[in-house]
């Protein structure tokens, strides 16, 4: 399950306020990681994933697709991630409203639905090299039928340069049907821009899985 807080398009548009405005665009990437974490949790059970993601904007119009290779211990190994949304800005603030599609093609669901949707909705706001942002994530029936969640996050990140930037980001995620199950995770990242690559060495921390530094590095195309 990507956190598109942070890898997918959803985010992108939180960290680069404005960047739809644009009247049309094509752009996307490839990137290979040497873990796949979503909120603080393996996806692929420590080992690398390849991931692939395509965006089209109109305006503040966007959509996309994002995936990734998965290793639950079962016989998912596959995730599709659909997703649409309008992120205006008002007021040099940065809005994003959209829905995800989290699917698992080929999988058997034996232990129950593993697709469901989140709604979510951010904002951020710049000031000089300074960006904070803010989301909720909101799903009513979450990945094996976990019933409602929800998914808050929050983050800052800093440009060192034009190519070189730290981040630091919180989330908390709770389930309404077992409250004990819900947890925090957090991130420590930074990132960069070298030899026609997108360069990404980051900590992860959870209440419910062990620390991880994942070093992550992609292409990007268009824009």
């Amino acid at each position: 399950m990507s956190d598109k807080a942070s890898v997918v398009a959803a985010a992108a548009l939180l960290a680069l306020p404005g960047s739809m405005a644009c009247a049309q665009s094509v752009s996307g990437n490839v990137t290979l990681t040497s873990d796949y974490v979503f909120r603080g949790v393996t996806q692929t059970d420590g080992d690398p994933a390849i991931q692939a993601t395509i965006d089209l904007g109109q305006g503040a119009f966007y959509a996309g697709a994002w995936a990734s290779n998965v290793d639950f211990g079962d016989d998912t190994d596959f995730e599709l991630d659909l997703y649409a949304g309008w992120a205006p800005e008002w007021r040099d603030t940065a809005f994003d409203l959209g829905v995800i599609v989290y699917t698992y093609p080929g999988a058997t669901d034996a232990a129950g639905d593993q697709d469901f949707v989140e709604l979510h909705a951010g904002a951020a706001r710049s000031y000089g090299p300074l960006t904070l942002d803010a989301g909720l994530y909101w799903s009513p029936d979450f990945y094996l039928e976990a019933g409602a969640a929800h998914y808050i996050d929050a983050g800052a990140s800093w440009a060192l340069t034009d190519a070189i930037g730290i981040d630091i980001r919180a989330g908390h995620s709770a389930f309404d049907d077992d409250s004990s199950a819900n947890y925090a995770d957090y991130q420590l990242g930074v990132t960069a821009s070298r030899f026609g690559l997108d360069w990404d060495l980051r900590w992860h921390d959870s209440e419910i899985d062990e620390d991880r530094l994942v070093l992550s590095v992609g292409r990007s195309f268009g824009g």
